[in-house]
This record gives structure tokens, C-alpha cells and sequence, in this order.
């Protein structure tokens, strides 16, 4: 059955890029080079999840189906043609660049609508491969495909590595590897200026846990972040020291624990992230006992970051965390 439908998709997207590029053979013949949709280039070899991958020319028509590959294209001055999920982007990450309104939505993160993409023509379609590797065919029928993975297995190699690897790759492929260096030394400005705002700021304590929290079956849950995790390290860059491990290699870069596990770190300040409609903190664990006696709570140790602020983006997302954990430190 599985078998039918993909060749069913295959004939669909087939049917949908004939139409699209039915007249090529005339379009050849009249275009020139300020009419082209890619640019002319040198190849360009990209490592992605599945290996290498090249490219004779520029990309333009660029799909992103990933969050964090979408403001990697906003850091890098592209809008993309496709986006997954708008709704959701708009919600969670909150970053300067904003997505143009003729961006078209082509569905959802776990099952992007296929067609959509084909009729959007893209010269390149951006991805996670932990998510799309089911469809990774029909992903590469429609354009040129890169695949990265977010979440390392690899012990020795953080998500932080990750991310600014996987920044520097989608500037080289999209011919913008010198902007992509000025955002990634704006970052580093960035930490620097927090470091010493900070530092005045006089904490308590330094060390310091984050969360994102959510209810899960009607009960909270939380995703306290571990050492190899990308907005630990941002934590860490700006001078504040991580407490919380949970004693394995966590790909995620979390551990969903329940507020059980709190008091082993409640000396510590408790940054956390939730959505307004969703926040566990005042909604749910008000009457709870254990919450009420933890110290970070007893001594108002408590830092909502906000709920757009996204934990898994790249170097604009590392920005938002950055202004945002400066922010409310100084609240004293």
C-alpha cells in the first residue's frame, strides 16, 4: 500500500512540474542572464545529514520546513518562497527579520503538503532529516534537498557547533558567507556587552537552570536543558553556569521531568519558558507543595523568558534568548 501511494505522489508532482515547466524548451531560448531564477556560480559541495551534495548554481526559490533554517535565511537577507507552519514560527520565535507576507504556509513540520512545494518551484528546499527522511524522495524529485541534523548524536559535538556549522553551510550554498560572518560576530559583541550586564546585575547566585514548560495529559511537564544543549550554552556564553544534568547523553538536549525532580536544583535561578495560554507555573502548580517550598521560589529567583523565546533557533534566535536573559536579571 505504502508502495502505491508514493508512486501515486511521484505522478502527482510529476503532473504538477510538467505544468510548471512546460514551456522550457521556448523559455530557453529567450532567456538571459537577468532573467534567470538561479545564478550562475561556481559548484559548491554542502555535507548535509546524508552526505555530500552540490551545487552548480545559486539558489533563489528557497523552501525552509525547519524553524531555525527559516531565520537562518532571514540572518542571511533571503525570504523564502515556503515556509511549515507560520502559525506556529510566528508564535514560538520571536527574531527581528519578519517573514514576508507573500510567504506561502506548506503545511506542517511533521507532514509538509508536497504539492504545495512542487508548485512553488523551488531551487532549493531546506530541512531537518530527523523529520523528513520518510520522504526524503519526493523531497529531492521536487528541488535539490539538504538535510541537517539539529540534534547531534555525536557526544563530542554540541548543538551549538551544530547550529553555527549548519549557518555557515546555508550561507555558503546561497553565496553569502561574509554576511553570515557579520551576524555571527554581531552574536559574539552580544555576549560580551550581557557578560558585563550581568556581572552588574549582582545575583545571587550564578548557576542557573532553564526550562520549557507545558502541560502534558493535564499535568505539567519540563524540559530542563542539559550541558549539550544550544540554549545552555548561550547561558553559558553570557557568564551564568549550567547546575542541571540528568546523567546521560540527552540528543534532545532536555530531560522531561516532572516538578518532583525540582528541589536537586533549587539553589540555582530557574529561567523558564511558557506560553501565555499554557503557563504551568501560575496556573497549575500555584497549590503544589513542592513548588511552593522550592528556595527559587521562596526567594524570587524566578526568570520568564517568554514564550517566543525559541530555544532551537539560530544566531537571531540566540540574540532574542540573549536580550531576554539581560533583561530580566536587571528587573532588580
Amino acid at each position: 500500500m505504502k508502495n502505491i501511494i508514493r508512486l501515486a505522489v511521484f505522478v502527482l508532482l510529476m503532473a504538477l512540474l510538467a505544468a510548471c515547466g512546460g514551456n522550457n524548451a521556448v523559455e530557453e531560448e529567450q532567456e538571459t542572464d537577468s532573467t534567470e531564477e538561479t545564478e550562475s556560480t561556481d559548484a559548491i559541495t554542502i555535507e548535509d545529514a546524508f552526505g555530500p551534495k552540490t551545487f552548480e548554481e545559486t539558489p533563489v526559490k528557497v523552501v525552509a520546513l525547519e524553524w531555525t533554517y527559516v531565520e537562518d535565511l532571514l540572518a542571511l537577507g533571503i525570504q523564502p518562497v515556503g515556509v511549515a507552519d507560520i502559525e506556529g514560527y510566528n508564535s514560538w520565535v520571536d527574531i527581528d527579520e519578519e517573514l514576508d507576507e507573500g510567504v506561502v504556509d506548506v503545511g506542517t513540520r511533521q507532514e509538509p503538503n508536497l504539492e504545495m512545494i512542487a508548485e512553488l518551484d523551488p531551487d532549493l528546499i531546506i530541512t531537518a532529516g530527523f523529520r523528513h527522511e520518510a520522504i526524503q524522495e519526493e523531497l529531492e524529485f521536487i528541488a535539490p534537498t539538504l538535510f541537517f541534523d539539529p540534534y547531534p548524536t555525536d557526544e563530542s559535538v554540541s548543538q551549538y557547533d551544530e547550529m553555527e556549522e549548519t549557518f555557515r553551510s546555508i550561507a555558503k550554498v546561497v553565496q553569502k558567507e561574509e554576511e553570515a560572518e557579520s551576524v555571527l560576530q554581531e552574536l559574539d559583541a552580544k555576549y560580551e556587552e550581557a557578560r558585563a550586564d550581568i556581572e552588574a546585575a549582582n545575583l545571587e547566585t550564578n548557576e542557573f537552570v532553564l526550562t520549557q514548560a507545558f502541560s502534558a495529559n493535564q499535568a505539567p511537564t519540563l524540559r530542563l536543558f542539559t550541558p549539550n544543549a544550544m540554549a545552555t550554552k548561550i547561558f553559558e556564553e553570557v557568564g551564568l553556569e549550567n547546575v542541571y544534568d540528568s546523567g546521560q547523553f540527552e540528543m534532545y538536549g532536555y530531560a522531561e521531568v516532572n516538578v518532583e525532580a525540582l528541589p536537586a536544583v533549587e539553589d540555582a535561578n530557574f529561567f523558564y519558558v511558557v506560553q501565555d495560554e499554557d503557563n504551568v507555573f501560575e496556573n497549575q502548580l500555584q497549590s503544589n507543595s513542592v513548588w511552593q517550598n522550592l528556595n527559587f521560589v521562596q526567594n524570587d529567583q524566578l526568570y520568564p523568558l517568554g514564550g517566543d523565546a525559541w530555544l532551537f533557533g539560530g544566531p537571531l534566535s540566540a540574540m532574542t534568548l540573549v536580550d531576554r536573559i539581560v533583561e530580566v536579571v536587571d528587573k532588580e
